[in-house]
């Protein structure tokens, strides 16, 4: 009996670990910024910095993104929402701009981590950070709670206090800093100078878009 076991047991670990082998990592996301060269069908030809372009194919069922100028009072409780933010001399986090996602886009790169420095890659001692998470019920100014935005004393300054899935961050936002929504938009913003977003994913030697952001009314994606 102990051998047959033995013999069993052996067979399962070794079908069971290729299985794991096996399963595909997530491709790496490709970001970059520029103006619309040219966009045909499915193909976006984007003129980036140094006289260079890159092409990517935007899926069709792909929705096409812009930016509308928007307050933080217009930030309402379970709202998804981002933060680039920058840490302060006194320790604290200050944001450089923060986006309300669209419905469709709850979750996504949800939690906080490092941004890249300027000229150089993100690390775990970045000043420079992403925070994307969910904003709770709203209590009384000059109170802070989970997830509340709330007044910060004194300055105008306003509190945000963003959470997800493993912790939350208190991001501090000054009246200047600039509040956007995402909202869905047509695929003729695409046209030549306009500003653009995009995130994509290598795939069969080509770049193929996961996320686009146009320029509308004169707004360029942040």
């Amino acid at each position: 009996m102990k051998p047959h076991f033995f013999c069993t047991a052996a067979l399962v670990a070794l079908f069971a670990f290729p299985a794991l082998a096996q399963t595909p990592a997530q491709p790496a996301q490709i970001r970059f910024r520029g103006l619309v060269y040219s966009f045909s069908g499915q193909t976006l030809v984007v003129k980036v910095p140094d006289n260079m372009t890159e092409t990517v194919t935007v899926p069709a069922d792909l929705k096409i993104l812009a930016n509308v100028k928007t307050s933080l009072a217009d930030i309402k409780p379970g709202d998804f929402v981002g933060s680039a933010a920058s840490k302060g001399p006194d320790g604290k986090i200050y944001a450089e701009e923060v986006h309300i996602f669209a419905d469709f886009q709850r979750g996504l790169g949800e939690g906080h981590r490092p941004m890249a420095p300027a000229g150089g890659p993100a690390s775990s001692d970045s000043s420079r950070t992403m925070t994307n998470g969910t904003v709770a019920a709203a209590t009384p100014a000059r109170t802070m709670t989970n997830g509340t935005v709330s007044a910060a004393s004194g300055s105008g300054d306003r509190v945000l206090k963003i959470s997800y899935k493993d912790g939350e961050q208190e991001i501090i936002v000054k009246p200047d800093t600039p509040i956007v929504t995402f909202v869905v938009a047509d695929r003729s913003l695409l046209k030549p100078g306009a500003a653009v977003s995009v995130v994509a994913v290598k795939e069969n030697g080509g770049l193929v878009a996961r996320q686009v952001t146009a320029e509308k009314d004169g707004l360029a994606p942040r």
